[in-house]
């Protein structure tokens, strides 16, 4: 799916917890009511088959327990999007990128063959995808290395049908995975100091090979990678079959693409992340290093500042303020201001910020900041995810629209005040303030009682209790506040109506 990522480093963190954050964007024409719920190992298949691509699938019988943000509708299958695991191993999966034709033809994609009963040719499944990858994996790893390996392995057996980017993180490491045609597969790990940016197109831009066949510490890949790089000349370094530097190969440029639409859809937002979290440097001016459409914008670097719950919820949500092109901005030109792809767009299903924090005891150490809808219009707050059961308000979304869940609120929401940013935005901004506010406030109150429960019992049951409890406190509280936005704002756009008429007769 259409998403934006951003992942940050336990260094480059404001407390030393890994971050990973990703918006899940629908297709065009298309709008994916999402829920948040739990799922025990007794609701884990042991058989699993594909409802896109057919592949059938046998299951460990050990799955843990994992809280998922998935689609309502199971017409595309799970499609579990983000999640984390009671053993605090993070994944959000897939961000879609995109590979070259080259790397199409070497090892093409694994699509499901239909039967054709013309002449007696049997269905061929196809491989694994998106919807089904967090199922497939995160149930039954310990730490983020052990989901890249098993990941990899589901690979290799059963192939893909599309590109992916996959995260998976633990409280120290934090990985990203990309597919390369339908059974290669890299990654590499995010440097503890630094953030990593990518907006729906394959970014890493640096591997190096006697890592990833010593001890791969920071990289790791398919056994044959050089040699398929080599046979297929792949490589696209002057002078050079292989296309490797040595040891070293830039993965972006030897498997990725950059197009025309990749500048206008993809390149502007990894522009745009860096822009803030690196302010001091040049990025407007005509001789600024990086711009919207510069295809060697890093995949990685340091930041300024240490980077907050607030960076990530802003960024996720961004629509390129400050610049000239903002589509609700009063700077630059109208075509400006629809030139590029915003971060936060109309089609957003949701976006979940995962944070493994060290310093929190292992019963309560993950933390999944979730918001439904277009992200300008909202806000990320958290929820314990080690939970038996989620609250009713992000958990029963309805298919049809409804008040009574969080989901289509905020869908109202934003289709209301988008017509009439300017008047309604004071009103979403002091929202998504008050909303984080009260989140923090919560979770450090809700911290302290676990402590205390802590020190007096060892029972996890007193635990989980005690984090479901928070979670339903922060769902009332957006019920409550949410529903008094949405008030506010459709009583503002209703004034401002084109067929509004000021005079009333004299008994009203």
């Amino acid at each position: 799916m259409s998403c934006t990522t951003i992942l940050v480093g336990k260094k480059a963190s404001y407390d030393g917890s890994t971050i990973i954050a990703r918006d899940d964007d629908s297709g065009s024409g298309r709008y994916d009511p999402k829920k948040f719920v739990a799922v025990a190992p007794k609701d884990q298949p042991r058989h699993y088959r594909s409802v896109l691509s057919h592949v059938e699938i046998d299951l460990p019988d050990d799955p843990c327990r994992y809280s998922i943000v998935p689609n309502v509708l199971p017409n595309r299958g799970i499609l579990a999007e983000a999640g984390v695991s009671e053993r605090n191993v993070a994944m959000s999966a897939t961000e879609t990128i995109a590979v070259n034709e080259r790397v199409l033809a070497a090892d093409p994609m694994v699509v499901l063959q239909p039967a054709d009963e013309s002449d007696g040719t049997p269905e061929v499944p196809g491989g694994i995808g998106e919807e089904d990858i967090i199922t497939l994996v995160l149930p039954y790893v310990n730490t983020a290395r052990e989901g890249v390996k098993r990941l990899a392995e589901l690979l290799e057996t059963y192939g893909t049908y599309e590109s992916n980017g996959i995260i998976i993180s633990d409280v120290n490491e934090i990985w990203y995975v990309e597919t390369i045609g339908g059974h290669h597969w890299i990654a590499r790990r995010v440097p503890d100091d630094c953030y990593a940016t990518i907006p729906n197109q394959l970014g890493i831009d640096y591997f190096d090979f006697d890592d990833a066949f010593s001890d791969a510490r920071e990289f790791m890949c398919s056994a044959d990678l050089p040699e398929f790089i080599e046979t297929h000349h792949l490589g696209r370094t002057a002078g050079t079959q292989g296309g490797t530097h040595g040891s070293h190969c830039n993965p972006r440029t030897i498997f990725g693409t950059a197009t025309t639409k990749d500048h206008i859809y993809n390149t502007p937002r990894a522009w745009y992340m860096q822009r803030y979290l690196n302010p001091s440097e040049d990025w407007d001016s005509p001789a600024a290093r990086y711009t919207p459409t510069s295809d060697d914008i890093p995949w990685c670097r340091e930041p300024e500042n240490a980077v907050t719950i607030e960076d990530v919820d802003f960024l996720m949500s961004a629509h390129f303020e400050g610049t000239p092109y903002d589509p609700y901005g009063t700077i630059g030109t109208q075509e400006s201001r629809h030139r590029y792809r915003p971060i936060g767009i109309n089609r957003t299903g949701h976006m979940v910020a995962m944070q493994i924090r060290p310093y929190a005891p292992e019963s309560s150490r993950s933390i999944m900041w979730i918001s439904y809808g277009s992200g300008p219009f909202t806000a990320a707050t958290p929820f314990y995810a080690n939970v038996d059961d989620t609250p009713a308000y992000l958990r029963d979304t309805t298919p049809e629209v409804s008040t009574d869940c969080l989901y289509w609120s905020n869908r109202l929401i934003a289709a209301l005040a988008d017509a009439h940013y300017y008047e309604t935005s004071n009103m979403v901004e002091g929202f998504a303030e008050a909303a984080r506010a009260f989140g923090h406030r919560l979770v450090e109150r809700t911290d302290a009682k676990l402590a205390a429960l802590e020190a007096e019992s060892a029972d996890g049951f007193q635990n989980i209790a005690q984090m479901e409890e928070s979670n339903d406190e922060m769902a009332e509280y957006l019920r409550k506040h949410v529903t008094k936005l949405l008030n506010d704002v459709l009583y503002t756009s209703s004034n401002l109506m084109r067929n509004s008429f000021a005079m009333s007769d004299r008994w009203n």
